[in-house]
């Protein structure tokens, strides 16, 4: 009888891990995938018409969440941007930033998605936009021009530097990821 007893047991944890799996793996996955600094990225997302989790997808590859990040190329915050690009977007936007509040989260996020989102609206495409973010406008117009990549962006497996391929690649991924949790 007490066999019977644990089996049930046994077997009625093992079905509520089964049926709750899927809020188990969510739970799992919501620590790795983030949505930190949601005020930002949703305020900015909206207002530059770029998808959240696309947003969300390039600060955790290029950051991974840590404000104060600083590349060994230069690039500052969390969306790491070179204090050049920033300056261009904060004149565009009328803005002040200098190599200081460059880190703040508001402001660099509110950059990082104007550039993200001026970007896609250049390349129509947001994987060679990506492709932009990492390897600058030029590699990726001289890479279109010389028929490397489509212009429609159907070819990106093709890119010819690998930090910016699998950066490409990763991002793509991480955005399907995001959207699969928090949809």
């Amino acid at each position: 009888m007490r066999k019977k007893i644990t089996l049930c047991i046994f077997l009625t944890i093992i079905i509520l891990i089964i049926i709750n799996f899927g809020n188990i793996k969510n739970y799992f996955l919501r620590k790795i995938y983030k949505i930190d600094y949601k005020e930002y990225v949703e305020k900015y997302s909206e207002e530059y018409e770029v998808d959240k989790y696309l947003v969300y997808s390039i600060i955790k590859a290029e950051s991974n969440f840590k404000e104060d990040s600083i590349s060994n190329k230069g690039a500052k915050g969390l969306m790491q941007l070179m204090p050049s690009t920033a300056e261009e977007i904060a004149k565009k936007i009328e803005i002040q930033v200098d190599e200081n509040n460059i880190l703040n989260p508001q402001i660099n996020i509110n950059l990082g998605t104007k550039y993200i989102s001026n970007l896609i609206i250049k390349y129509k495409n947001i994987g060679l936009a990506l492709a932009a973010y990492n390897a600058g406008s030029g590699n990726v117009d001289n890479w279109v021009e010389k028929g490397i990549l489509d212009s429609n962006g159907t070819n990106l497996e093709e890119i010819p530097y690998v930090e910016t391929n699998n950066y490409v690649r990763k991002i793509l991924r991480d955005y399907n990821i995001y959207k699969a949790i928090y949809y």
